[in-house]
């Protein structure tokens, strides 16, 4: 356990045996936490601004083919309840969706408006807050405040930056190396000695070996090893979740679509789907059922295609629940329509639901967080409608 060692004294003491600061294998951050109960919860940031009319295709809208005679050409679609159709690139994910373990909630956003900025987007996202403010931190970080029994344990916080869902005053470490891992045996087993000095630096460095991907291996390494980075966190997660861990945050990039939609939607749905079924895959089956997997994303995309057959800048887009805690097989929230009069801006897919309030729906499931706290404290401002029972 890293504990509260900084990610300055780690790169010392990697920076001792030679490692360079510019290779990074590192492409997401991963953040773990510790709490009392066995419900466990992953949140997974999509940052780029995912096309939720991409991915919860509305085919049952007579206006959908005609603002995207592109995007929408493809038949391939799978039926998901007569209206909707799931984008046919995250078609592996229909068995979850057949199992009752993957919902849907369209027509979401976060108080985010206008300007359309990815950094300003993706703040607000994780702050869960109505306004900039840098200074009551993430969402997820007040929740566990309210938690009985939490702690923060953080294994390490993985690639260039720090999810701020997870920053505020609960304790919580993180850890983002810019040392290329992938280094001969010898210089590894140097590492290994120098590192055993202290606990804390040779658990640091144990984990992070882990996650990086080196040419060979053998035994749990070798296994942890196949497949991309995406692959070995949601495998590391898994196996953390198996134990006291039970809530992990981390992010997915590759989801800003300007241009030629069709193959960035694809890369970016493998990405997630294989990261979605690696984690029920690697989790025993009862910890599955426990499990709630959320997906969302700093605002959606421009109900019309662009000349670039991609989608630009929008303002409603639809977040993704998996796992065996979810109430599955539904696609939640309220229909606004694609009417040009019945847009956002005139160009955007209205929000009828706001992505603080399905969450807190979900953290008060998962986490036995009281309505009041979740108005007052994690999501300040917000008022709690009626349950959309999304979860079990």
């Amino acid at each position: 356990m890293v504990g509260d060692m900084t990610r300055r004294h780690v790169l010392s003491r990697s920076l001792a045996l030679g490692c360079t600061a510019a290779a990074s294998p590192f492409v997401s951050s991963v953040s773990f936490a510790q709490t009392s109960g066995e419900n466990r919860l992953v949140v997974i940031i999509l940052r780029g601004g995912m096309d939720g009319i991409d991915v919860i295709r509305p085919f049952g809208d007579p206006n959908y083919s005609l603002a995207r005679p592109t995007l929408a050409s493809d038949p391939s679609r799978a039926d998901l309840d007569g209206f909707f159709g799931l984008h046919p690139a995250f078609g592996g994910l229909m068995p979850l969706w057949d199992a009752g373990e993957l919902a849907a909630v369209h027509a979401v956003a976060t108080p985010y408006r206008n300007k359309r900025s990815h950094f300003d987007g993706q703040d607000l996202l994780e702050a869960g807050l109505t306004t900039l403010d840098s200074e009551h931190g993430g969402w997820l970080n007040r929740a566990l405040q309210l938690v009985p029994g939490a702690e923060m344990r953080t294994a390490m916080g993985l690639g260039q930056g720090v999810q701020r869902v997870l920053d505020g005053t609960a304790p919580a470490g993180h850890w983002a190396p810019d040392a290329d891992l992938s280094l001969s045996l010898e210089t590894m087993e140097r590492a290994r000695r120098v590192m055993s000095e202290e606990t804390a630096f040779l658990n640091a460095f144990t984990q992070a070996e882990m996650l990086s991907s080196p040419v060979g291996g053998s035994g749990q390494m070798a296994a942890l090893h196949k497949g991309g980075m995406h692959v070995n966190i949601a495998r590391y997660a898994a196996d953390q979740l198996q134990q006291d861990t039970r809530i992990v945050a981390f992010s997915l990039n590759g989801w800003d679509t300007h241009r030629d939609q069709r193959r960035g939607m694809a890369k970016a749905a493998e990405l997630l789907i294989e990261a979605i079924l690696t984690l029920k895959r690697e989790l025993r089956p009862d910890i599955w059922g426990q499990t709630t997997v959320v997906t969302m994303s700093e605002f959606g995309r421009t109900v019309a295609e662009n000349g670039s057959k991609g989608t630009d800048h929008g303002t409603g887009g639809v977040m993704l629940l998996a796992g065996g805690a979810v109430r599955g097989g539904c696609v939640y929230g309220e229909w606004p329509g694609l009417d040009e009069a019945q847009l956002y801006d005139r160009r955007d897919l209205l929000p009828t639901a706001d992505v603080r309030e399905m969450t807190a729906w979900v953290l008060r499931a998962s986490l036995g967080i009281d309505a009041g706290d979740l108005e007052r404290t994690v999501f300040p401002g917000l008022k709690l409608g009626r349950d959309p029972g999304l979860m079990m």
